[in-house]
């Protein structure tokens, strides 16, 4: 790894807005660190390195942090994406899957940071990006622990954004829409779209948005590297860009 390349750690990067931003982030110069509990398959960039590990616990982060700084001592940037969702109605959720998803997508936030902190100190200026959802800020039924986990995350990033200013580092959250991945359509499901086949599911979604349709992977990834790139958002942090075409600009009831 070159020396003056700059290093970025992203979680959840097998998935679909994980995938497209460690390609992203690959093919404007950075040494990509990926972390997922699944394989990633080929692609991956050849200069970085992959990890599979899961940051559902707490150990493994540790192992995680321990084997990225062993590849690189110092991170430019850490991109919080690793998630779950369980869609179901609160009377059936169970406490073993809120918690499994409080675990997922919420703690850690928390518990890489105090890993990541030492080595994004060591940058001189650094930042992090926590991939929260619209579903902090507006949501629906049957989705309440995926909700709450990505709500917490907005809380998270405002407290993280006024404890590590002082260390130069900036953190802020991405909140994507309707976003073609599989897991927006493995929770096609909970009865938000109508339609016979998920096609057509997905095409009543994307008219509820103000833009007429469904986000890219691509897009949610450039706007993370917006945010993470010192150069573009030096003046940004604790701040929630939201990327969902529209949809929350719009109110409920037209």
């Amino acid at each position: 790894m070159a020396e003056n390349n700059r290093v970025v750690l992203i979680t959840g990067s097998a998935g679909g807005i994980g995938r497209a931003t460690v390609q992203l982030f690959s093919e404007k110069g950075w040494v990509v660190i990926g972390v997922d509990r699944n394989e990633f398959g080929g692609g991956f960039p050849k200069n970085g390195l992959f990890i599979q590990k899961d940051v559902s616990d707490p150990n493994q982060i540790i192992a995680i942090y321990g084997q990225a700084a062993e590849f690189s001592p110092s991170l430019n940037a850490v991109v919080n994406n690793a998630a779950i969702q369980v869609s179901k109605p609160i009377l059936e959720t169970t406490v073993e899957e809120w918690d499994k998803t409080i675990a997922t997508n919420l703690r850690p936030t928390f518990v890489g940071a105090r890993y990541a902190h030492p080595m994004l100190l060591k940058s001189g200026h650094a930042a992090i990006v926590n991939v929260s959802s619209v579903h902090a800020v507006q949501t629906s039924a049957s989705i309440a622990a995926y909700a709450a986990s990505k709500g917490g995350i907005l809380a998270l990033t405002r407290a993280m954004a006024i404890e590590f200013a002082k260390d130069n580092i900036r953190v802020n959250a991405v909140l994507p829409g309707a976003v073609d991945t599989p897991m927006l359509r493995d929770g096609m499901n909970r009865g938000h779209a109508t339609g016979p086949t998920i096609t057509e599911r997905l095409d009543n979604l994307a008219r509820k948005t103000v833009n007429g349709r469904i986000g890219k992977p691509s897009e949610i990834a450039h706007a993370i590297y917006f945010l993470a790139d010192d150069e573009q958002s030096s003046f940004m942090t604790g701040q929630a860009m939201i990327i969902d075409g529209g949809a929350t600009a719009r109110l409920s009831t037209e």
